[in-house]
């Protein structure tokens, strides 16, 4: 399994935007697991300052790439964890398309994203892991698409659903918008999630609001999904869960 969006072991560590970081809590202690909350990535847009998405992107399961922006933050919470922690070179600004150049997609054998606009160390370091190269308009990549199985994804992006479909992925298309992210008209499905297994994936709320909730149901639950809510209230983008699996000592 290439995929560092789905844990090899059950995860025992997750990365959460800070702003949820109260609510997330309550529920990860519960199951024995550390959360680390995301710091504010102060030179991009308010709404997904604290989305790790934005500022990071685990190449494998030992090894995350950081925008330098916020690396000491990172590198200080992490390194100690057993991760490896290494400082892109891409400094993120304000304006699209200076926000993502660390937003991969992974499924599959495949990184997905504008290339064009990708962080060079961590192009550099995807191509170690021997990845096919899947070049697409959307930037925000890894924010549109929520991974669910080894060859199964959720999103909402006609062209990156037309494209992987085509690459044999499993893709449930759904309607855009009906995704709360505040500051903008609407989030993305791959922001609302993480995995924590093979088996559980854990969402930031329900999808009660959306015209395809029954759809997404029902494709969590062809692929055996166990479902964890964060909240009972509407699903808010928060810029992906990344779940790790750590070796640590239980006085960190």
């Amino acid at each position: 399994m290439k995929n560092p969006f789905l844990p090899i072991d059950y995860a025992n560590v997750v990365i959460v935007d800070g702003r949820i970081y109260d609510k997330a809590n309550k529920v990860f202690k519960n199951m024995n697991i550390k959360v680390i909350p995301t710091i504010p990535c102060k030179e991009v847009q308010e709404p997904i300052s604290y989305h790790p998405d934005i500022v990071m992107h685990p190449v494998n399961h030992k090894t995350l790439i950081v925008a330098p922006n916020v690396f000491d933050y990172y590198y200080e919470s992490l390194s100690k964890l057993g991760i490896k922690l290494i400082e892109g070179e891409k400094k993120l600004d304000k304006e699209y398309p200076d926000d993502i150049a660390y937003n991969v997609g992974r499924i599959d054998n495949f990184a997905v994203h504008n290339f064009k606009y990708t962080d060079e160390k961590l192009k550099f370091y995807l191509k170690k892991e021997n990845l096919e190269f899947i070049n697409i308009k959307q930037g925000y990549t890894k924010c549109s698409m929520a991974i669910i199985d080894e060859k199964a994804i959720i999103t909402s992006d006609y062209p990156m659903y037309k494209k992987l479909a085509a690459l044999g992925i499993d893709v449930l298309h759904i309607r855009p918008g009906y995704i709360r992210l505040d500051g903008y008209d609407y989030g993305f499905i791959g922001g609302t999630c993480g995995n924590l297994s093979t088996r559980d994936i854990v969402f930031s709320g329900k999808f009660s609001k959306h015209p395809d909730e029954e759809k997404i149901i029902k494709f969590l639950k062809k692929y055996k999904k166990k479902i964890i809510w964060l909240d009972n209230e509407e699903a808010l983008d928060v810029g992906t869960i990344i779940s790790l699996n750590c070796q640590f000592s239980n006085s960190l």
